[in-house]
Formats: C-alpha cells, sequence, structure tokens
C-alpha cells in the first residue's frame, strides 16, 4: 500500500500546504515590499515576466538557490516537484526526470531527454551539470517537450542554467563552509570594469570532504572513504559593450574532480522460492541463499548487514573507486539590435573527459573490476554554433523568430571491464550451487569448484564424483566446462573502443501572433537532420569463451550428439558464466562500423488568452524528439533484438557479427497541456495539466549481466501475457498496430504568498501518472519485448512517483534598527513510493519519504555579511535512487515466481542479490559571506 506522508512538523502555514501547489522560485523575501518581484526569463527565447509565458516553467532565481544549499542541478529537486535529479554508478552521467520521464542509466550512448543548456551552450549529457555552478542568476525548468528554442530537441523538458554576468560596477561575493564529514566549500566572485566599454567577471568553487561510504576491512577498520568531494571550478568572463545596440558575452570554464566514486550497498540478499510451481502468486523465503553461501566460502563480508544505511561496504583492496573529470570549455555570445530586428549568435567548445575505475562487483570478492589506471573513459568533444534572428512586425503584432543550429560531437569510450582474480572460482561454484544446494559438494581451491575429499554425509563420494553421479553419461562434458571455467580470471577489454561522431543541423522558428492585448496564438516549427557515425575495435582476452562455444556446440539440440533436454539449460549455464557479455565468439579482434541517419520535423502551438491583467489561461499541443543512436556497451552485440545468425544481424561492413543490435531508434511524444497563471499582488498561483504520449520510448536496465537498451511500444491488440513471460519470441505486434507506449498524464500547481514584507511562502504538488501501455513490443516494428522487461506492461515507470509535494519558508525580520536581519528558512519535499528499478523488480521499491532543508542566519546592514547555520536533510531520512541486481551474483527476482506469466518449475527459485545506490545522509555546517 503506498505510504504518502506529508511533513506537519515543518513551520508553513496549514492553509497553504492546503494548496498543494509546487514550490516555486519566487520565493524571495523583499525587505521593503510586500508584493512579490517579477522574474523574467528567457523561456521563449525573448525576455518576458514569467507570468505571461504560457508554457509550464519554473525559474529559481538565485536567492532560492542560495537558501535552499543548491551547488549543484541535483539539489532543484527541492524546489522544482515535477524535477528529479539522481546520480547512480558514475558522477559522469546522472540523470534528470521530469513529470517521471527521462534517460536512465550511465550508457554513454544515449542522450538526455531532459536536456540541459549552461548559458546557451548545450551539454551533451546531464550529468555533466553536476557539478559546481558558481554564481547563477537562476535556473528556469521547461517542462514538456522542447525544440522549437534553445538549439537541441528535448522529448521530456529542458534546464537551462543562466549564470551572472559580468557588471559595469565594481563588485564580489566570498563566502566559506564548514560541515560534518570534514566538508570545506570556498566560494569567490568579483566583478567590474575594466574599460568604459568592457566588464569582466571570474568565478572560483574549491570543494573538499570526506566520503559518505566507510570501506573497511575484516577487523571493522577503515582503509578509505568512498563517494568524496574533491574538486575546483574556475569561470571567466569578458563583457564588451560599445554601444547599447551590441553586446558580445565570452566565457571560459575550467573543472577539475578527482574523486572516488561511486559505491552501493546490498539491499536484498533473500532466495526464494516457489511452494507450488506452475501456480503463480505464492512464494516462500529459503533459510540461506546459495549465491551468498558461494561468496561466502571466498571471503565475503557485508558490513552492512541489517543496516545498509550505515554505509559500510567492504570491497577489493586492488580495485579502488578512483577517477579523475576533467570538463572545460569556452563560448562567445554575440547580440545585435538592428532596430526592428536582433541578431544573436552562440558559438562554444566543450571538450569532457572522466575517467573511473571501480570493483564494480561491490563486494571484496574479486569479480568484476575496471582498473583505476586512467584507461577506462569517456570523452565528448562538442561544437555548436546557433544562430537566432527575432523581432517585430504589424506593429507589433507579430513578434517573430528564426534560427539555425549546429552540433559536432565526437564521442570516445573506452573500456577495460575485466574479471577480477575470483571470477573462475566464484562462476564454477556458482554453477555448481545452481543444480544442488548441498554445500558439501563444493571446493572453492579446485578446478570445477568440486571436492576432492571423501564426505561421509555423501556416502564417501568427494564432491566431484557425487556432481559426476548425478549427471551420469554427461559428466565428462560437464566436468570439461566446469574446469574451464573456473580458470576464466583477470580476462576481458583490453581497450575495447567506441567511436561515435555526430553532426546535427536544425532550422527552427517561434513566433507569437496577437490577435488582440489579450489573444495570442504561439506557432513554432523544427526540422532537424541527424548523422551517427559509430565504430568500435574489441580486443578481448577471453579466451575460454570460444573454446567453450566449440565445445559445447555439438552436445547443444541439433548438434550431432545432442544432450537430453533436462541438460541443455546446464550446458548453455556454462557457456553463459565463461562468456559473460562476451555475446560473439567472434568478438576477439573484432571490428564495426555504421551509420544512422535521422529527420524529423517538430512543433509547437500554444493559444494564449488574458482575461484580466492578473490571470492568463493557455491550452497548447507539442511534438518532441529525441534521436536514436548506438548502444555503446558490446553486451547488446546478442539478444535482445536479433539473434546471432538472424540475417538482419550480419555483415555490418565486413563484420561477421553485425551491430543492429546495437541501435536504437528515435524517442518521439505528442504532448497536450491547458492551464492558467494568476499573478496577484501577494499571491501567485499557477496550474497545468497534461498529457504525454511517447512512442519509441528509450528505455535502458541492467539485468545483473548485461546492459539493455531497447524501445518501447505499445501494442493495440490484446497480448494476454505474451509480453510477460519468458520467451523472447512471444508477443509480436503488427507494424500497424502500434500505439504509444508510454503515458505521462497529471496535474500541476504551483503557489507562491507573500503576507508581509519579510515573510514568502511557496508550496506546491504534482500529480503524475507516468505508465507504460497495457500491452507492449520491442519497438515501432513490433518485435517482442525483452524477457527482462516482462513487468513493465501496465506499470509506473521508475523513478516516477505519482504524488510530490514541496514548500518552502522564508522569514528575514530586521532586528530594530541596527540594520541588521534574521534568516528562518526551510524547506521539504515528500515524495510517495516509486520502484527505483527500469524492470520494475518489487525489490527494488522505495517507500515513501520526506526531506527537509532548514537555515538559519543573522545578516549585517545592506547584507554586506552573514552567518548561517544549516542543515540538508535535517532527518536524514534513508532512502535509494537506484536499486540494480549485484552483477552475476544471482538470477531471477521473486516476480519471476509469483508473475502469472512465469508459472513453470524452471522459475522455482530466485536468488538475485541486489544492491543500492543511496542517497546522501543528514549534512550540517556553518556558512559566513562577505560582501563588496
Amino acid at each position: 500500500m503506498m505510504r504518502f506522508r506529508l511533513l506537519t512538523a515543518c513551520a508553513v502555514p496549514a492553509f497553504v500546504m492546503a494548496l498543494a501547489a509546487p514550490a516555486y522560485a519566487q520565493d524571495a523575501a523583499q525587505d521593503d515590499s510586500s508584493t512579490n518581484e517579477e522574474i523574467v526569463v528567457t523561456a521563449q527565447g525573448r525576455s518576458e515576466v514569467l507570468s505571461d509565458v504560457p508554457i509550464a516553467v519554473s525559474a529559481v532565481t538565485a536567492e532560492s538557490l542560495e537558501r535552499t544549499g543548491a551547488t549543484d542541478i541535483r539539489q532543484l529537486n527541492q524546489v522544482a516537484p515535477s524535477l528529479l535529479v539522481s546520480s547512480t554508478g558514475s558522477e559522469a552521467n546522472g540523470s534528470a526526470r521530469i513529470r517521471g520521464i527521462g534517460t536512465v542509466g550511465d550508457n554513454p550512448g544515449l542522450e538526455s531527454s531532459v536536456a540541459t543548456f549552461i548559458d546557451g551552450v548545450y551539454r551533451s549529457r546531464s550529468g555533466i551539470g553536476l557539478n559546481e555552478l558558481g554564481e547563477i542568476e537562476r535556473i528556469e525548468v521547461l517542462r514538456g517537450p522542447q525544440g522549437t528554442l534553445f538549439g537541441r530537441n528535448a522529448s521530456a523538458g529542458l534546464i537551462n542554467i543562466v549564470s551572472k554576468s559580468p557588471s559595469f560596477t565594481f563588485g564580489g561575493k566570498a563566502e566559506a563552509s564548514y560541515g560534518n564529514y570534514n566538508a570545506w566549500r570556498g566560494q569567490l566572485g568579483i566583478t567590474g570594469p575594466l574599460s568604459e566599454t568592457v566588464a569582466a567577471r571570474l568565478d572560483a568553487v574549491y570543494v573538499k570532504r570526506d566520503g559518505f561510504y566507510e570501506n573497511v576491512d575484516a577487523a571493522g577498520n577503515v582503509i578509505d572513504r568512498v563517494n568524496d568531494r574533491d574538486r575546483y571550478f574556475l569561470r571567466g568572463q569578458l563583457l564588451f559593450q560599445p554601444s547599447s545596440a551590441l553586446s558580445v558575452r565570452l566565457i571560459g570554464d575550467y573543472t577539475s574532480r578527482k574523486e572516488s566514486c561511486c559505491a552501493a550497498v546490498y539491499t536484498g540478499l533473500a532466495e526464494t522460492t516457489d511452494p507450488t510451481p506452475g501456480v503463480p502468486g505464492d512464494y516462500s523465503t529459503a533459510a540461506s541463499n546459495r549465491i551468498v553461501d558461494v561468496m561466502t566460502s571466498l571471503g565475503w563480508r557485508n558490513p552492512s548487514a541489517g543496516n545498509p544505511y550505515s554505509r559500510r561496504i567492504a570491497t577489493n583492496a586492488n580495485r579502488p573507486y578512483d577517477g579523475k573529470t576533467t570538463d572545460w570549455g569556452i563560448s562567445g555570445q554575440i547580440d545585435y539590435d538592428l532596430g526592428d530586428v536582433t541578431i544573436t549568435s552562440v558559438t562554444a567548445y566543450r571538450d569532457y573527459k572522466s575517467a573511473a575505475g571501480g570493483d564494480v562487483d561491490y563486494g571484496n570478492v574479486d569479480i568484476l573490476y575496471r582498473a583505476a589506471d586512467g584507461h577506462s573513459y569517456r570523452q565528448f568533444r562538442t561544437f555548436t554554433q546557433e544562430f537566432r534572428i527575432q523581432g517585430t512586425a504589424f506593429e507589433d503584432r507579430l513578434n517573430w523568430l528564426i534560427g539555425g543550429y549546429y552540433a559536432n560531437e565526437k564521442l570516445h569510450v573506452q573500456d577495460n571491464l575485466k574479471f577480477g582474480a575470483q571470477y573462475g572460482a566464484f562462476a564454477s561454484c556458482r554453477l555448481v550451487a545452481t543444480v544442488s544446494p548441498n554445500s558439501l559438494l563444493r571446493d572453492p581451491t579446485q578446478p570445477g569448484c568440486l571436492g576432492t575429499t571423501p564426505q561421509v554425509a555423501l556416502g564417501g563420494a568427494t564432491g566431484r564424483q557425487a556432481f559426476g553421479a548425478a549427471l551420469g553419461a554427461a559428466a565428462p562434458i560437464f566436468l570439461a566446462g566446469l574446469d574451464r571455467l573456473s580458470t576464466v580470471n583477470n580476462v576481458g577489454d583490453n581497450d575495447a573502443n567506441y567511436y561515435q561522431k555526430s553532426s546535427n543541423f536544425a532550422i527552427f522558428t517561434h513566433n507569437i501572433i496577437k490577435f488582440t492585448d489579450r489573444v495570442s496564438l504561439t506557432l513554432g516549427g523544427r526540422y532537424t537532420s541527424e548523422s551517427k557515425d559509430f565504430s568500435a575495435t574489441f580486443n578481448n582476452t577471453n579466451t575460454a569463451c570460444p573454446t567453450q562455444r566449440a565445445f559445447f556446440s555439438p552436445y547443444l539440440t541439433g548438434g550431432a550428439t545432442p544432450l537430453p533436454a533436462t541438460l541443455q539449460g546446464l550446458a548453455a549455464g556454462v557457456v553463459n558464466l565463461t562468456c559473460q557479455g562476451n555475446t560473439s565468439s567472434s568478438l576477439n579482434g573484432l571490428n564495426l562500423t555504421d551509420t544512422r541517419d535521422e529527420d524529423q520535423f517538430t512543433g509547437t502551438a500554444v493559444l494564449a488568452w488574458k482575461p484580466t491583467d492578473q490571470l492568463l489561461v493557455y491550452a497548447s499541443f507539442s511534438k518532441g524528439y529525441k534521436s536514436g543512436g548506438f548502444n555503446l556497451d558490446r553486451s547488446a552485440l546478442g539478444l535482445p533484438q536479433y539473434a546471432e545468425n538472424d540475417a538482419r544481424n550480419i555483415g555490418g561492413r565486413g563484420a561477421t557479427f553485425g551491430t543492429a543490435n546495437l541501435q536504437f531508434d528515435a524517442e518521439k511524444v505528442n504532448a497536450y497541456e491547458i492551464g492558467f497563471k494568476y499573478n496577484g499582488r501577494k499571491f501567485n498561483l499557477n496550474v497545468a495539466a497534461f498529457r504525454q504520449d511517447f512512442s519509441d520510448f528509450q528505455l535502458n536496465t541492467f539485468n545483473g549481466s548485461v546492459f539493455l537498451v531497447q524501445n518501447v511500444a505499445g501494442c493495440k491488440t490484446a497480448l494476454g501475457l505474451a509480453d510477460q513471460d519468458p520467451s523472447a519470441t512471444t508477443g509480436s505486434c503488427a507494424p500497424g498496430d502500434i500505439k504509444a507506449g508510454v503515458i505521462s498524464q497529471g496535474v500541476e500547481l504551483e503557489a507562491t504568498f507573500y503576507p508581509s514584507s519579510n515573510i514568502a511562502i511557496s508550496a506546491g504538488y504534482t500529480y503524475a501518472q507516468t505508465k507504460f501501455a497495457e500491452d507492449l513490443v520491442g519497438r515501432n516494428t513490433g518485435s517482442p519485448l525483452d524477457p527482462a522487461l516482462f513487468l513493465l506492461p501496465g506499470d509506473n515507470l521508475s523513478n516516477a512517483p505519482e504524488h510530490v509535494v514541496t514548500t518552502s519558508f522564508a522569514w528575514t525580520p530586521r532586528l530594530g534598527n541596527s540594520g541588521f536581519s534574521a534568516l528562518f528558512y526551510i524547506d521539504q519535499r515528500t515524495t510517495s513510493d516509486y520502484n527505483t528499478g527500469s524492470d520494475l523488480f518489487p525489490e527494488k521499491e522505495q517507500d515513501g519519504y520526506t526531506v527537509v532543508n532548514g537555515r538559519l542566519g543573522i545578516r549585517g546592514p545592506e547584507e554586506k555579511w552573514a552567518i548561517e547555520i544549516w542543515g540538508q536533510n535535517l532527518f536524514n531520512e534513508n532512502y535509494q535512487q537506484v536499486a540494480f541486481n549485484s552483477p552475476f551474483q544471482g538470477a531471477n527476482s521473486r516476480a519471476h515466481i509469483t508473475s502469472p506469466g512465469f508459472g513453470s518449475p524452471s522459475f522455482a527459485t530466485a536468488n538475485q542479490t541486489f544492491s543500492s545506490y543511496l542517497a546522501e545522509p543528514r549534512t550540517y555546517g556553518i556558512t559566513g559571506r562577505f560582501k563588496f
């Protein structure tokens, strides 16, 4: 049952909470006025008062960001209820979701459904925004598809970050903070004129903090900490204004991060069985999990047992999470006012590189790793050029804009994912345990993990003899395969390289037609042409994989000497565990090339009416788009899309194993919205109702062994349970019978209230029902959905809570006649239940929770200085960002047992273990500020 808890301890009036409207940006308390300050935004490519913009947009002011403690886009969650930003296995590629829609996972081949722009420059992946931002003017969060402005397409929404520009008045700001986890943060900003026509600005940030996770040894002593902070950020700007008509702004920035990220804890270790195979719905929990027993025999420890939120982990000492990220760029914006026409040009080049290692089995048994030697990295080199010309005509009845956009991105991913030194012993023991949970059979020190010491309980036989006797005449085949499997150690990718060159060209227009002073129609359109050239080279050192495939091939069904049907799964298991992720016998030395081209028209139409000066009513339709691409993970060379011998998958330009399975199609959306905005003297209220239909939604899922990137579409014809069964061949749909696969619909409300000159209150509510269609297929061609996604039909998307409530309260009373003032600020975000895993396994459910931030301070005259104490996540709420299948550590969720589509005895056991990336714990500290 959904638990939906509202915070009642906050100092927020009950009647404001009842408004249930999203935490909004206009919460700056004005000491000299009892009215709210209008915020000017550029959400439509023009400077407009926010209350006059007929689209769903929240503008978060610099003051709001400062009070909630925001230093990167993750903290926007507290003040923008329709937005959810999270990071998982890498700080290099976080995920942003708006109205429950976003791009999941760390695969660099996937662009975000929520685009991020900083000072008009597109950042190719939203995770790049998980960085210090320096001094910010405001952040605009645009909800719904975007395409007729801002250069790049975005199918779900857009985050537009605007930094503070240089000023011709000398001034500056310095601040220093210290907090728990030995956190230090210093920030400096200084601006002023260099001449009568040139102004400059310099911003710098330095952050250092201990990690949230304690990595401990067998005695419980802390070896090191993971998820720390060690970064600095520099941004320099020049503003050249030779006249009131011409403005040139040059920006250069550099970021360095040397951090250890990202750790995870075990959150699910149960093994479940089916007491009545063939009858779905019930399950029982075994006394122990045989996969955990295997890992324990290899020295596994779980320091967080019983309390994962103690954040104590045990990893292999030779597999650190150390990483280094550099991000730098330059941009130039020219604005030239010719009177009736304004010309804008934004030119930018960016270079982003993130290299990181890690113990990616997330435990101290050495199963899987990336070495922290700088050889595993992702790098983006991006050039963008945007050009806009806009003006008015017909006595300002037409406000027109025409623009063009070009982007050229070169992406290079180098990977060195390898099996660990204990993988062979673990994999062979896992297979033996799967056949028989009797631990007397197993000895991880022996070939094939089979004991060689006679056991009384086995009738005097050794484990090897007992296992062989159970297999009968096929014993020599499997014993030889197990012996080879136990030697698969320290092999894998040896500089596997993926290259992608993307060229994007678009022309767009966005026009506002004013029929009267109170009625307007906005029409926008965009044509996009994109080309992606892909190539990859592999040098995999796992020579045991093709050997196992060749050895077992004659014994599989259809071979010269087939095995009995009861042993087919065991034979496949030996090969699979030897070749995890190495899906082709021809992978070693394989070179691939491919190209995909797309052309797409998108657009928007908005009808707006202002019946009074304070009220705006609007209705809109938008057609959105996000380009397709290539899954930059070699595991995709196998299923789900096509089998290895499928004709569509052969001949990738000279290769014997092609790239059809690496490709995924463009994501498209039709969006509808109606709403109104009321802007009063002391009270604002915005309401929007929306529906968004997504076709070919791009879904990224890790199933415990491989990453699957699959488009998801709906089928108009009922599929029964064919899309929810273990078969990869059932559940197809005729191409002409396709419908939207994902639907997001709901209501957003946002309100601000200014009862006095020094009190500002905001509140908000988002209801978003973001669900998959009842009947799903793998793409618009009607191919079957991958069996790993059997829980998706009819359910909510991951990380898509139906209910979110946010509130904030700011009070800045004067302290007598001294010129001093105080600050009392508190905000909260309450979220209902949701599932954190894209496969929706029940073990990944997150209960509803509330996060509260607070700040108390005293400020000097004219706020020239301030001292504040603060807390983030004040009540230390424990919740997870994303739960996932622990790599290679078991198989099947309890949903395989209880789901109506999985009732066969072959799914009578589920022993997959689960891990989770946890959200940050409570942090607190003190900050001193000085302005000059």
